[in-house]
């Protein structure tokens, strides 16, 4: 805990300020619990909480604040909608509420990523609290750099930790939950990748008539990889053109650059069936083809023992650059991750395998071409499909969960006001507003909300999506990745080599392996690592780890089975099932 001294000298300091300023400590209190009032009747409405619960939530904060006010406090996030909301208004809103002058910084993912990696290098504190996505969770717990957020709601932080916070209401709480038992990070927004596709054509009667004469079975949502690939050749080379605009029956893209890399890192193989079962990550080997044993990392090469270059890998890699070569438009191969998410809005894309749900609110806009004149949405989101190699008890797509993340070499006193901004954005008193505003739902009991009931209709089956049992299966990258920041940048400069045809995906696949195997070698050898560091296995041939059960499985000798696929309503009405 900060030391007596600082909080007397706090103590004195306010006193004066308040002698000075004519004001008692108790006017000071209801200002604090005016701009509370002010701001839940203007702002933090709707709320799963009452206005008089909102009201005792914020009365906490601001008794907890009292040893903060006047301390500036910096935090820093990705830019997102929702972190846009946060440091333009719930910023304002704490530093009113609290009496803490708050500065919520917005930067790109990378550079966020990057100043960590600098504040972890040399202990030194750039920002006070940090979102950063859960993807590093196996990064944080290993370099002993990261404050375990159940050390500190337990020790230092326990009068400063809300008594409203409701810990397993956050539906993202798993992924933050590292092999040590301990949250070491506390989620703030959370989006899925899934399957988009036009509704409204996949509807039409002439075009279910043909697709069904060509394939044999229904046009629907796509349940795999098969039928997918059936559905994305029949809109692009059957169909062609709707009301007079050449269309296309898939969307991604090629470009090299660091996007690239995300693409297959937020769980690509995974819906292929790389990997082994298990959720929130398969166990022993997760998605990224990282085999541990103990919680320690021990190769990703299939020698030994790992999955990054195995059949399954490989397998999706193809048909990444088949289907971006035959389906996709002919620009995409050009694009990045930033560049390819606005093209579907524009009306010719009649379904897409891999789409964030963090588009939402620029998908919905009026008058784009994929909305109704009523604001409904003529598309709809549902499950990826999943490929052949791909087994029930795997994960089947990829969570983006951005969550605070405090350093120890902050100062216990910085931290600790820091650490109530968090609780601040993410209390029951704000998080539903937040949640409408972003699209991105971090609280059960917000997901549940009449509030949501209300606007799912417009928002094309993400509140369907978030309440059906499904939800599970769609994870960020887990604690078998040692350290992030260095194995991720690997990918898109070899996944590169296989979309430009420069290289095989066998060859890109067994260059990624062979460097992800060196970088853990050195961490090994480095011994940097505090807990469940790499022990790499040595080289053995590929087909001993053939014959052992689960991941690397051995190729399949039919990888296209009979296309399957279901209707979006009866979709809908199991997940309903389900939950009842």
């Amino acid at each position: 805990m900060f030391d007596k001294n600082n909080k007397l000298r706090h103590s004195i300091s306010l006193a004066a300020m308040l002698a000075l300023s004519g004001l008692s400590a108790v006017a000071w209190a209801d200002a604090y619990e005016d701009a509370a009032k002010k701001w839940i009747g203007s702002e933090f409405k709707p709320s799963t909480l009452t206005a008089e619960q909102q009201l005792e939530e914020l009365k906490w904060f601001i008794k907890a604040a009292e040893p903060f006010r006047g301390m500036e406090i910096k935090v820093v996030s990705e830019t997102l909608t929702t972190h846009e909301y946060e440091s333009k208004v719930l910023a304002k809103a704490f530093t009113e509420i609290t009496g803490i002058k708050l500065t919520h910084d917005l930067l790109q993912e990378g550079d966020v990523v990057e100043k960590m990696q600098t504040v972890m290098q040399s202990d030194k504190n750039i920002y006070d609290g940090w979102v950063n996505d859960s993807d590093l969770i196996g990064t944080h717990f290993r370099y002993g750099k990261t404050e375990s957020i159940t050390d500190l709601m337990a020790n230092e932080g326990k009068n400063f930790t809300s008594p409203t916070l409701d810990i397993k209401d956050f539906i993202g709480i798993s992924f933050t939950t590292a092999p040590d038992g301990k949250i070491y990070q506390l989620p703030d927004q959370q989006f899925a990748n899934l399957y988009w596709f036009r509704a409204d054509w996949f509807e039409r009667a002439d075009l279910k008539a043909k697709f069904k004469e060509k394939y044999g079975y229904e046009l629907g949502v796509p349940v795999n990889w098969s039928a997918y690939e059936d559905i994305a050749k029949f809109f692009s080379e059957d169909v062609k053109e709707i009301d007079g605009k050449r269309v296309y029956g898939h969307m991604d893209y090629g470009k090299k650059d660091p996007s690239l890399g995300w693409r297959f890192t937020d769980a690509w193989f995974s819906m292929a069936g790389g990997g082994d079962k298990g959720l929130p990550n398969g166990l022993p080997v997760d998605e990224w083809g990282i085999r541990v044993e103990d919680c320690h990392p021990v190769g990703s090469s299939v020698t030994r023992g790992g999955d990054t270059n195995g059949p399954a890998a490989v397998f999706a890699t193809q048909k990444y650059v088949d289907w971006l070569k035959a389906y996709a438009p002919p620009e995409a191969a050009g694009m990045t991750f930033s560049e390819s998410g606005p093209v579907p809005s524009q009306g010719n894309i009649a379904q897409q395998i891999f789409w964030y749900t963090a588009f939402t609110a620029d998908m919905t806009k009026p008058g784009l071409p994929v909305v109704n004149a009523d604001g409904t949405p003529k598309w709809r989101m549902a499950p990826s499909p999943r490929g052949p190699y791909w087994e029930e008890g795997m994960k089947l797509g990829y969570q983006d969960v951005g969550s605070w993340t405090f350093m120890k070499s902050t100062p216990e006193k910085q931290k600790l006001a820091a650490w109530l901004y968090a609780q601040f954005v993410t209390s029951k008193t704000v998080s539903l507003k937040k949640t409408i505003v972003g699209l991105t739902p971090i609280r059960e009991s917000d997901i549940n909300s009449q509030a949501m009931t209300d606007l799912a209709p417009k928002l094309g089956g993400l509140v369907e999506f978030y309440r059906s049992p499904a939800r599970v299966q769609w994870t960020p990258t887990g604690t078998n990745v040692p350290d992030y920041p260095r194995l991720a940048q690997l990918w898109w400069s070899h996944i590169a080599e296989a979309a430009s045809g420069e290289k095989t995906p066998q060859q890109a696949l067994d260059g990624l392996a062979k460097d992800q195997d060196a970088i853990m070698t050195r961490l090994e050898r480095s011994k940097a690592q505090a807990v469940c560091a790499p022990k790499m296995n040595p080289e053995r041939d590929a087909q001993y780890w053939f014959d052992q059960p689960g991941a690397p499985k051995p190729k399949l000798a039919n990888e296209k089975p009979k296309g399957e696929t279901v209707s979006y309503n009866e979709l809908l009405k199991s997940w309903a099932d389900a939950r009842k």
